[in-house]
């Protein structure tokens, strides 16, 4: 299911009170925990070490009410036991996932099968790029234009002239990028139905 919304407000500042009760303490922890997490999915190969995280992110703010009242020990426990359940999952998804970094064109070293399903794959993802309204579009296929350090680069030159910050601008990118994967995923599957 897409996810349209940010985290609300009242669950970042639960999360945030959560983790400690003095704010600029718990904004601390926050950032750090962001970059424990990054690197924790990095480590372990996941394809969107930062997408993750915020995924992880989300999952705890759908029940940080009830964690505050019902979880004892330390919170970030709590939110390494959400990414170790994530990466658990993320093979699982990877099998339908499309990667708008380096989508392969099909080569002749893949089975018929294979490549007509890759070839599937990349009609659907221009498909779906198209359905994207085109400020989402644009965003999303500047977001994925570089690699490396000049990704980095051009995401904190993209979020700079923008007017946001890199988080915000992840964010952004990941709730389209979620869009993209599900409207591929139902496209895929009905052009193998109609096949």
């Amino acid at each position: 299911m897409a996810r349209d919304s940010a985290i609300p407000p009242e669950s970042f500042d639960e999360i945030l009170a959560w983790l400690n009760p003095d704010r600029e303490r718990a904004a601390a922890i926050y950032v750090q925990l962001r970059e424990d997490l990054t690197k924790i999915f990095t480590w372990n190969r996941c394809p969107d070490p930062e997408g993750s995280t915020d995924e992880v992110f989300d999952r705890v703010a759908r029940k940080v009410h009830d964690l505050r009242q019902t979880y004892v020990g330390d919170p970030k426990l709590y939110f390494y036991g959400v990414a170790r359940n994530l990466i658990k999952e993320i093979p699982k998804r990877n099998q339908r996932h499309v990667s708008l970094e380096g989508a392969e064109l099909a080569s002749s070293s893949r089975s018929g099968a294979e490549q007509e399903t890759a070839i599937m794959r990349e009609d659907c993802l221009r498909a779906c790029l198209q359905k994207l309204r085109g400020d989402k579009r644009e965003l999303i296929v500047e977001y994925y234009a570089k690699d490396k350090q000049a990704k980095i680069d051009h995401r904190a030159e993209m979020a700079r002239r923008l007017g946001i910050s890199v988080d915000a601008l992840r964010v952004k990118a990941h709730r389209i990028r979620t869009t993209l994967e599900e409207c591929i995923k139902r496209c895929v599957e009905r052009m193998a139905q109609n096949k």
